[in-house]
């Protein structure tokens, strides 16, 4: 048994996406609470001590770091999304490290002060997803049939590339039809359309607007 579950959020934290995500396919009740990180409270500071978001609080002990909330969701909740074979699940845990990694290289992209390191951004993401091509088997999801965690990792990577894709043509994703079809999965699944606020796009390229780069540029010169 876990105490009641509260999930310490921000809009548009992709790491907070991942919880929501298992916590919906799930189907485990839990309050939602966001937090400004630009102006962060307290009490979030309290109970966050590298002050990022998610935190999940269980009762009123708090777990912080996404990887580690979603490994206690696994072991402590039904309907397991990781796989039961002990080497599949290390071998996705280790492509969940390079969500995680595409996801450092999203930001580096965003912050890209010109058009030279914005190319190279890109083409370094699009190598890592070049391997993941490689990787996929089966449809609709990573593995094939059975959608796993792996899978509730990568919803949140795609949906920066909705946006991006209204800005430009990037290259990224190219050429990748395995990628292409898992991608279209995942914008269609209930858990992860409902992971992000229904204004999260707004909220996105408000944010990017802000960052001065160079995709700023191209944004408000569409």
């Amino acid at each position: 048994m876990t105490g009641h579950l509260t999930l310490i959020s921000h809009y548009l934290c992709p790491y907070v996406q991942r919880a929501v995500i298992s916590l919906a396919e799930k189907q485990v009740q839990h309050e939602r609470i966001y937090v400004d990180l630009a102006n962060k409270p307290e009490w979030f500071n309290a109970i966050s001590p590298l002050g990022k978001t998610p935190v999940l609080k269980v009762g009123e002990t708090a777990i912080f770091e996404s990887a580690v909330i979603l490994e206690y969701l696994e072991e402590t909740q039904k309907k397991p999304l990781h796989p039961t074979d002990p080497l599949s699940r290390a071998g996705h845990r280790a492509w969940i490290e390079v969500g995680s990694a595409i996801l450092n290289d999203i930001a580096r992209f965003y912050n890209a002060p010109d058009a030279e390191i914005l190319a190279a951004k890109a083409k370094a993401m699009k190598l890592k997803f070049a391997r993941i091509e490689e990787r996929l088997v089966g449809q609709p999801w990573f593995d094939g049939e059975n959608f796993h965690l792996v899978d509730a990792v990568f919803g949140p990577v795609f949906r920066y590339f909705d946006t991006f894709d209204r800005v430009g043509e990037f290259g990224v994703l190219e050429g990748m039809p395995k990628l292409a079809d898992w991608r279209a999965a995942l914008a269609d699944r209930p858990s992860i359309l409902t992971a992000a606020p229904e204004d999260y796009d707004e909220r996105l390229l408000s944010f990017l607007i802000g960052r001065n780069s160079y995709l700023t540029e191209l944004i408000v010169s569409r």
